[in-house]
């Protein structure tokens, strides 16, 4: 598998765990805490097979940026955060970013 594959699968799984954080009820609930904890390591794992190819530098700020994206989708989707125009700016300044970095590593 590439290291680009395994470092978007990396932020998908980020986003699993981020978001479980809420629905751990601070890791009294079972089932969302091992739910956070399958992702947590598949995560780390997948990132770490990221890294040996991607520069550790990029790789973690694609893998942060992933998980930062997918997760206050998630919280406007599901938790009803707000949206507001200037996030949704910041946001997709971040995926733009995410997607140069992406051009411009190795």
């Amino acid at each position: 598998m590439s290291a680009w594959i395994y470092l978007i699968l990396a932020g998908i799984l980020e986003i699993g765990f981020a978001s479980m954080l809420k629905l751990t009820e601070n890791f009294t609930k079972l089932v969302p805490t091992l739910i956070f904890v399958v992702f947590a390591i598949g995560s780390f794992y997948s990132l770490t097979k990221a890294v040996n190819v991607i520069p550790i530098g990029t790789a973690y700020a694609v893998w942060t940026g992933i998980g930062v994206v997918g997760t206050i989708i998630i919280g406007i989707v599901f938790y009803k955060e707000p949206a507001s125009a200037i996030r949704l700016v910041f946001l997709t300044t971040l995926v733009v970013s995410i997607i140069g970095l992406k051009f411009v590593s190795h």
